[in-house]
């Protein structure tokens, strides 16, 4: 159950990235995935076009289709003010983070971490103490 802090604060989202309800062309489509039969058998899942964008968004994270109509109008605001001022959501950069932890390291730099890590293992074995 979204709260009225956040149904004003996407009202406020769309304002700022000029989304206007008569703009919008909204649909229901039946949902799928977890949840069981009630999202199953029931149109839960928003579609949501922009008209004057062209974008469309498609929405069924909870099984509430109320909860689906803002969710989904918070996601097709941040999409065009990603696509307007050409910078990438939380989400994205959070994708592209983990994209870059798991690539694998080039053959330079692999050398270079394993030249790293020998000279300072010959560091740390030329503090030990001196043997008599």
């Amino acid at each position: 159950m979204l709260t009225p802090n956040t149904i004003a604060h996407i009202k406020e989202l769309m304002a700022e990235a000029s989304v206007f309800e008569e703009d919008l062309d909204e649909s229901f489509i039946l949902g799928g995935g977890p949840g069981g039969q009630k999202t199953n058998k029931t149109s839960n899942v928003v579609r949501l076009k922009h008209e004057p964008s062209g974008l469309q968004i498609r929405f069924g994270e909870t099984r509430s289709r109320e909860d689906n109509r803002w969710l989904a109008r918070r996601a097709l605001a941040e999409a065009i003010l990603e696509r307007e001022h050409k910078r990438k959501s939380a989400k994205q950069q959070e994708i592209e983070k983990k994209r870059r932890q798991k690539r694998r390291r080039s053959r330079r730099q692999k050398q270079k971490m394993l030249d790293d890590k020998h000279a300072h293992s010959e560091k740390k074995a030329a503090r030990k103490p001196v043997e008599w």
